[in-house]
C-alpha cells in the first residue's frame, strides 16, 4: 500500500489535480469558518453589485475627515461620470435634437457639457428615441448636474423645532476618510447576484453543495456498477444475461433524457439535493458495470481464482477476496469519472430548471440558472456566471487530471 501511494505521487498529472481539487475543498470547508452569512441572505437592495468595497456614506460622513491634494483627482471624478460612453451618447442626442456634428467637441468637456445643459430638454420628443432610451438620458442629466462645480458639498439637518433645513457642515472635494475607520464596511470581491447575495459566500456554499451531489450520485452510481459487474462477469450465464439485459435497457435509452423525465416527475418541492444526487446515481451506472465485467470475464479463469474455487470458498469470498483488489484502481479511477459526471449532471439539470429547489441551498447549476434567467451574460455582468464556470471547470479538470495520473499508473499499456 506505501509503494502504491509512492506512486501515485510520483505522478505529476494526479499530483496537480489533486492539489487543485483539495484547494477548492479547502475553501469550502474553511470560508464559513470565518464568514457565517447564509449564502442566501439578501444584503443589497438591488441586482448585480460590481465587485468592490462598499464603506458605508452615512458612516463616512462622521469619520475624520483628511485633505489631500490629488492632480488627478477632478479628472477622475469627471471621468466616473462623463466617460467615453456617455460623451458619445451625449452626441448622438445632440445630433438628433439638431445640433450640427462639427459643433459637437467631445473632448473639450466644459464645452459639451455647456451644449447639454443649454439644449436638453426632457420634454422633447427626439424622432425614434425609444422610451428606455429616454430615461436613460433622464437618469444621465441628473449624473451630470453640477460636475464642473468647485465648492463642496452642503449638509444639511432639519431644525426639530422650526422644521427648517440649517447647514451643519460642508464636504470639501479634498477631504477624505481612512476607510477603516469608517464604521460600517463590506468587502464583496464577487459582487453580488441577481438577487443581492454576496455571490463569493454563494458561490462557495454551492461549490460544497455541488460536491455533495457530485459524491453521493458517484458513489451510489460506482455502487450499482460494480455490484452489477461483480456478479454478472463472474458468476455468468443466467445472471449475465439478466444484468446485461437491464443494462442494455439503460444504454438504449439516452440517460440525460431518462434523469430529466424522473426529476420532472418527482417535483420541484421534494428535490432536494440528497435527492437529486440519488436520481443521479441511479441512471449512471450503466458504463461502469460494462467496464468492471468486461475487467471480471478476464480475471475470473486465473489461477488463483480457480484454486480458490478448489479451495471450496463461497462466490461472495472469492469476489472480494480474489478478484475486487485486481480491479480496486480501476474502481477508484471510476468512482472519480462518476463524480465529475455527476456534477456536471447536476449543472445540466439545473440550468434547465429541474435542479434542486432554489429555496434551500444554492449549486453551481442553480447559480448558471439564475444568471441565464436574469440575463446576466447579456447585461455584461460577467460576476454573476464567469466564477462559476471557472469552478465547474476547475473541478471536472482537476479529477480527469487525476483520473489520467491514476491511469497511467496502473494501466500497463501506459506505464513508461
Amino acid at each position: 500500500m506505501k509503494h502504491t501511494i509512492q506512486q501515485v505521487f510520483r505522478s505529476g498529472k494526479f499530483v496537480v489535480g489533486f492539489s487543485i481539487f483539495m484547494t477548492l475543498l479547502l475553501i469550502v470547508i474553511v470560508y464559513p469558518l470565518f464568514i457565517k452569512d447564509s449564502p442566501l441572505a439578501i444584503i443589497g437592495q438591488g441586482t448585480f453589485f460590481e465587485p468592490g468595497i462598499y464603506a458605508n456614506v452615512y458612516d463616512s460622513i462622521g469619520a475624520t475627515p483628511y485633505t489631500l491634494n490629488l492632480d488627478d483627482a477632478a479628472a477622475k471624478r469627471i471621468a466616473g461620470k462623463l466617460g467615453d460612453q456617455e460623451r458619445l451618447d451625449i452626441k448622438e442626442w445632440l445630433l438628433a435634437y439638431g445640433i450640427p456634428e462639427n459643433e459637437i467637441d467631445m473632448a473639450n468637456t466644459e464645452k459639451l457639457l455647456d451644449q447639454w445643459v443649454n439644449n436638453y430638454d426632457s420634454k422633447k420628443n427626439v424622432p425614434g428615441m425609444t422610451n428606455a432610451r429616454r430615461n436613460y438620458y433622464l437618469r444621465l442629466d441628473t449624473s451630470l448636474e453640477g460636475l464642473l462645480a468647485t465648492e463642496g458639498a452642503t449638509i444639511a439637518a432639519k431644525n426639530p423645532q422650526t422644521g427648517v433645513l440649517e447647514e451643519k457642515d460642508v464636504v470639501n472635494q479634498s477631504d477624505y476618510v481612512n476607510i477603516g475607520q469608517v464604521a460600517n464596511v463590506r468587502v464583496l470581491p464577487l459582487g453580488t447576484d441577481n438577487f443581492g447575495r454576496d455571490m463569493l459566500t454563494e458561490l462557495v456554499s454551492a461549490t460544497g453543495t455541488s460536491l455533495k451531489i457530485g459524491f453521493v450520485a458517484g458513489i451510489i452510481a460506482t455502487l450499482i456498477g460494480l455490484t452489477l459487474g461483480l456478479l454478472a462477469g463472474y458468476i455468468g450465464g443466467a445472471v449475465d444475461d439478466v444484468i446485461m439485459f437491464i443494462t442494455n435497457l439503460f444504454t438504449v435509452i439516452p440517460g440525460f433524457v431518462l434523469l430529466i423525465l424522473i426529476s420532472y416527475s418527482i417535483g420541484q418541492e421534494q428535490r432536494g439535493a440528497i435527492t437529486v444526487a440519488t436520481v443521479i446515481g441511479f441512471t449512471a451506472w450503466v458504463w461502469t458495470a460494462r467496464a468492471v465485467r468486461s475487467q471480471v470475464i478476464s480475471l475470473r479463469n486465473r489461477d488463483h481464482v480457480n484454486l480458490s474455487k478448489l479451495s471450496g470458498h463461497s462466490i461472495v469470498h472469492i469476489i472480494l477476496t480474489d478478484i475486487l483488489p485486481y480491479i480496486a484502481s480501476y474502481v477508484i479511477m471510476a468512482l472519480i469519472l462518476q463524480i465529475s459526471s455527476g456534477i456536471l449532471a447536476e449543472a445540466a439539470l439545473s440550468i434547465l430548471g429541474l435542479g434542486p429547489r432554489t429555496s434551500e441551498v444554492p449549486t453551481l447549476g442553480l447559480m448558471m440558472n439564475w444568471a441565464m434567467i436574469y440575463q446576466a451574460h447579456i447585461l455584461g455582468k460577467w460576476w454573476a456566471y464567469f466564477p462559476v464556470l471557472i469552478t465547474i471547470a476547475l473541478i471536472t479538470f482537476s479529477m480527469n487530471l487525476m483520473n489520467t495520473g491514476l491511469d497511467q499508473i496502473f494501466n500497463p499499456a501506459l506505464r513508461d
